[in-house]
């Protein structure tokens, strides 16, 4: 593996103790991987606290918060041939970006590579993994793991000249379940997203989550419904909003926030191919069984 051939792209909004922490931990890897800070415009110190500490971090200031898109302008800015995502309370595993970036060598079609996932001091499996692990999609022979639509956004490693032809993260849903748009948009243009248990991540969650997460979520949804499935599927998800609504608060804000987003949603609108879409619709079933 090259020193230049996988970077670590970091978002992040004021979580200055935390990020001081993941960056140390990334900066102690064997393989001593380039890192792009990108900060979200903090008002915490984040930037002279880097400069202060890590003063070979390159540090991407934006002057308003970009959510999600602040990692499109990281991967950008850093010039390697695969990115690794952290985020401000997660980082890898010494030797999973080697491991990844075999595996990205190893298969040129390979997009995007999901990671198993370990949580809190006590290293718990994710629930995810499981989910990923247990994917229905039937594998092209030789991937090095499952094929998936979806993944943890600081478990992933992307290859970086297929997440820019792509577009990245989606301008419109700017946080919250935004992987799963990238996923479907890297599968229809015709890269593999796969599940690799081989490399790993660790996620120290903040004890103080981001309000409105949830709200957000169910938006952002619906949104990619409007964006890439069937008119149906799209009008079925709105429904199940609109009919939440009244008697759920995060339902009834991710309705407000979603309406107004609407006419640009069908402005981008871009159906997925119908092998994608079957896969879609093979995992919602799937999961409706468990």
């Amino acid at each position: 593996m090259s020193a230049a051939s996988v970077g670590v792209v970091i978002a992040t909004r004021n979580r200055a103790a935390g990020l001081l922490t993941t960056v140390d931990r990334l900066n102690a890897l064997p393989e001593r991987p380039p890192i792009m800070v990108v900060d979200n415009a903090s008002a915490d110190g984040t930037r002279a606290l880097l400069a202060e500490r890590f003063p070979e971090v390159r540090v991407l200031g934006l002057p308003a918060n970009r959510g999600a898109l602040a990692r499109n302008d990281g991967v950008r800015a850093l010039p390697a041939r695969y990115i690794a995502f952290s985020d401000d309370d997660s980082w890898w595993t010494p030797g999973s970006l080697a491991a990844a970036v075999d595996l990205m060598e190893a298969h040129p079609r390979l997009g995007l590579l999901a990671g198993r996932t370990l949580v809190g001091p006590d290293r718990t499996p994710d629930p995810l993994n499981d989910v990923l692990a247990a994917s229905p999609l039937g594998a092209p022979p030789g991937l090095p793991g499952p094929p998936v639509l979806g993944f943890l956004g600081c478990a992933a490693v992307v290859r970086r000249s297929a997440f820019l032809a792509v577009g990245g993260y989606h301008p419109l849903l700017f946080f919250g379940a935004e992987e799963t748009l990238l996923a479907y948009d890297l599968t229809a243009a015709g890269w593999h997203v796969c599940y690799a248990p081989q490399i790993t991540a660790e996620h120290h969650p903040a004890s103080d989550p981001r309000r409105g997460r949830g709200t957000l979520v169910r938006r952002n949804e619906v949104l990619t419904a409007w964006l890439r499935r069937p008119v149906g599927v799209a009008l079925r998800e709105t429904w199940r909003l609109a009919r939440d609504a009244p008697g759920d608060p995060a339902a009834r804000r991710a309705l407000g926030q979603l309406l107004p987003r609407l006419p640009a949603a069908l402005g981008g609108r871009r159906r997925l191919p119908p092998e994608v879409e079957a896969d879609v619709r093979r995992l919602e079933l799937a999961h409706a069984a468990r």
